[in-house]
């Protein structure tokens, strides 16, 4: 593979916080050596950067690639496209296919189908119950052995809690990351919104924001009694944020998550019910959005993630509280965390801490960093240049995105896996 010698970059390196003009040199796929400054003579392929920002490459924990089942919607090869138009370089994909990856069998065909399609890193996810019922729990050995890297049954949440604790407990002896929703489902079932005044003028069905917090109780109690590695995979409102805190602080092993779209919108822009801002757990008050990007900020919310749900027109072409919850954002995932730089409210360094680095780190991959050693998985970007999204233009086969028509800022290059470039923009 080429060695490369990357110059003149604006080098975000989430581990060290840092924010600095340097170089970076790459051979046989690894970082081998970075510094500030003027870059060593080299007879390498040299990149210059012209001062862009050169950062680690995204791992995006929770993309929904829609094979087997739902092909028209997502294929690998659509979807991998789209990750490195994105600066993704890293998917970790959901098992809320159809039918659901909860066998070997099923988990080693989609592993096939990424790796002869997808350009970038495809890490699976399989079901933690089969069907993802919340019965009966898959073989979790089986199915890491087949090279599951966490288990979730997505949006489903297990409501027997002996067979979550049972799941969990397995899980533990299996040393297996579970990646659950924190929802009370019988308060969310069927809610399109959030409750408020908002809600009701709107008179759409709604959920309270405790329901995000009283399923992260039931959880939190869970991990107690079994001690397993649990990851929320969304934390959207301030009231959950406490008892988060106290779990961290009293030594459970949790991480949680987020998505763009809470941590960028708001349950105003829901408007005029348009369906593109239909998303699950619904969007929050702008109290609750702040809060969110306060805990990613401190760290006290770990990673943030697009959880890309591609949904085609029919399914998003209907009466609000009809049409089906989600949107892609593997390719609007970057822009518009950038969104969050620009209001001078998380800098680069975190929002990469957040979107590579602590990623990387909860499911134990080497990635996620500049360090000498690491995966040459990087994404060359301009955090500045404006443009406006159309959503036609959008290399994902849905393009059920929130921004569309939005004035947004920043947008990739270069995208490299293994130091191979990938994507390169027209």
């Amino acid at each position: 593979m080429t060695a490369v010698l990357f110059t003149n970059a604006r080098l975000i390196d989430p581990e060290g916080g840092t924010d600095t003009t340097g170089w970076l040199q790459v051979s046989k796929g690894r970082i081998v050596a970075r510094g500030e400054g003027n870059a060593p003579d080299s007879d390498q392929q040299i990149v210059d950067c012209g001062g862009k920002c050169l950062a680690p490459g995204i791992i995006d924990i929770g993309v929904k690639v829609c094979e087997p089942g739902e092909r028209h919607k997502e294929s690998y090869k659509s979807a991998g496209l789209a990750a490195a138009a994105g600066g993704v370089t890293t998917i970790v994909t959901r098992p809320d296919t159809s039918p659901a990856i909860d066998t070997p069998e099923t988990l080693e065909f989609v592993t096939r189908r990424a790796q002869a399609d997808t350009p970038v890193n495809m890490l699976p996810m399989a079901a933690l119950t089969k069907g993802r019922e919340g019965r009966e729990m898959t073989e979790i050995g089986f199915l890491q052995d087949a090279g599951a890297v966490a288990f979730t049954d997505c949006d489903h949440v297990i409501t027997n809690t002996k067979v979550f604790s049972r799941a969990l407990t397995y899980a533990k002896s299996c040393d297996a990351l579970v990646i659950a929703h924190p929802q009370e489902p019988g308060l969310s079932a069927g809610a399109a919104v959030t409750s408020g005044k908002f809600a009701a003028l709107r008179g759409l069905p709604a959920v309270s924001p405790m329901a995000e917090r009283m399923g992260l109780d039931r959880d939190i109690a869970l991990l107690e009694m079994t001690g397993a590695a649990y990851h929320a995979d969304q934390i959207t409102t301030a009231r959950a944020l406490p008892a988060l805190e106290r779990a961290k602080r009293n030594g459970l092993d949790i991480t949680a998550g987020t998505s763009i779209h809470h941590l960028t919108l708001n349950e105003l822009d829901v408007a005029d019910y348009r369906t593109f801002f239909k998303v699950k757990p619904p969007l929050r008050s702008e109290d609750d959005r702040q809060a969110v990007i306060e805990a990613v900020r401190s760290g006290l919310i770990d990673i943030i993630s697009s959880m890309h749900t591609p949904q085609d027109e029919e399914s998003k072409r209907l009466p609000f509280e009809e049409a089906a919850s989600g949107a892609v954002a593997l390719e609007t995932l970057l822009p518009a965390a950038l969104r969050l730089y620009h209001a001078d409210q998380l800098d680069l360094p975190t929002l990469f801490r957040a979107m590579a680095l602590n990623p990387a780190k909860r499911l134990g991959l080497d990635s996620g960093r500049l360090s000498d050693g690491a995966p040459a998985d990087l994404v060359l970007f301009d955090p500045d240049v404006p443009f406006v999204l159309d959503r036609f233009a959008l290399k994902s086969k849905s393009q059920n995105t929130p921004f569309d028509g939005q004035r947004m800022q920043g947008k990739v290059i270069s995208t490299y896996v293994a130091g191979k470039e990938v994507f390169r923009s027209s």
